[in-house]
């Protein structure tokens, strides 16, 4: 079993008014046993949070970067740290 993880992503491109946090959070549903959030920012990007196992977290940044999402992603970063919890499934804010 993987260890639990907080991945925080900020995804850039043609990302916001496209249904991507939808498809953000439909897609963290499939992979399951995630919690988090997919945020707009103000400058044009969307902001992802997600805790659960590397294994399940690494599917969803996967995900991210393959260009299998709405819009068009330009580029993700990421970084990796220890859970906070404190979320109640994944939600879109």
């Amino acid at each position: 079993m993987s260890e639990d993880v907080r991945l925080v992503a900020w995804v850039r491109g043609h990302v916001q008014g496209v249904g991507f946090r939808w498809f953000t959070r439909a897609k963290a549903l499939e992979i399951g046993a995630l919690r988090g959030f997919a945020r707009n920012l103000g400058d044009g990007r969307v902001q992802v949070v997600a805790e659960g196992s590397r294994d399940r977290c690494e599917r969803l940044l996967a995900w991210l970067q393959t260009g299998d999402t709405p819009g068009r992603v330009e580029g993700v970063t990421e970084i990796w740290d220890t859970p906070r919890g404190g979320y109640d499934g994944f939600a879109i804010r």
